[in-house]
């Protein structure tokens, strides 16, 4: 502590930084210097870490296996560890990164005791920092479900917080939804509701211990449309008509929101619709080759 750097040269140490810094040193770390960044001039403090204290956040995604074989294995060629973390220290004295899990991880794994870390003093950054972070691109589930956990970390700290106040940190309304489903169906095929969802499902102006009885009503209703999709793929087969692109193909065709123009219905009543009409879809009027046609020009838009 008393080897402390601090940039710019003379200034005043605020007094939470000079405290976490007595606190790294005490948790077995070493706080090197501390810095303002250059966006916002918010304080951080640059230090080494005990990687056995260093924990990911409890709501982020889950590592990939394989971004860790690869981390790992440019870690040992280069024979260095050139990125450091971003942490913050809670409240219980743990440290959690929010961005550089994968990192943190590997680095363990090469052998590394010490993992250099950018500390925030800020443990609500860990947060807005996840909806920011790039780097591993997230495809949906990952996303669901780390918004999912956020939201429940949100939920325990503050019940009567407004859904709403986070929309920066959960991004998309959807995710919290998806979310839901996808904690209790690893499988499940979420991008198949997201042309709906995306357009219909948005923030709640409730408190989040409403708002989510709200959301469990909305992914309840998901689920059901995913039965009957499931119900019609699996009679489709039985015709004949095999194609993987089948279930999206007649959930854009049940879609109630496809002629909608001015104003879109609620979330709750939009997907009531697309339950009705998923009930009462006749599947003799599909042909393998509508399907597959469909799914070559869904193709091509993805490209382009």
């Amino acid at each position: 502590m008393d080897d402390l750097t601090v940039f710019p040269r003379g200034a005043s140490l605020p007094a939470v930084l000079a405290q976490l810094a007595r606190q790294i040193e005490a948790d077995g770390g070493a706080a090197l210097a501390a810095y303002q960044e250059p966006i916002g001039d918010h304080w951080q403090l640059f230090a080494l870490l005990p990687g056995a204290i260093l924990k990911p956040t409890p709501f982020q995604r889950d590592l990939s296996p394989a971004h860790m074989k690869r981390l790992v294995e440019v870690m040992k060629k280069l024979d260095r560890y050139t990125e450091p973390i971003v942490a913050v220290r809670t409240e219980g004295g743990e440290y959690w990164t929010p961005n550089g899990n994968h990192r943190r991880a590997a680095a363990l794994k090469a052998g590394a005791k010490m993992i250099p870390a950018i500390v925030i003093p800020e443990p609500d950054v860990a947060y807005q920092i996840l909806a920011l972070n790039t780097e591993k691109v997230h495809n949906l589930r990952d996303k669901a479900l780390e918004v999912i956990r956020m939201y429940r970390g949100r939920l325990d700290q503050n019940p009567r917080a407004v859904e709403k106040n986070f929309a920066f940190e959960f991004e998309r309304a959807h995710f919290i939804t998806l979310g839901l489903i996808y904690e209790r169906k690893p499988r499940f095929s979420g991008g198949v509701f997201t042309p709906i969802l995306s357009r219909v499902d948005v923030f709640l102006a409730e408190q989040l211990k409403e708002a989510m009885a709200d959301r469990e009503e909305r992914a309840a209703q998901v689920e059901q449309a995913d039965a009957l999709l499931n119900d019609l793929v699996a009679a489709g087969r039985k015709r004949g008509i095999v194609h993987p692109y089948l279930k999206n193909y007649i959930a854009a065709r049940c879609n109630p929101l496809t002629r909608t123009r001015k104003s879109l219905p609620s979330c709750k009543s939009a997907l009531a619709s697309f339950c009705k009409a998923l009930g009462q879809f006749d599947l003799a009027k599909v042909h393998f080759g509508e399907v597959r046609t469909a799914a070559a020009i869904a193709a091509a838009a993805t490209e382009a």
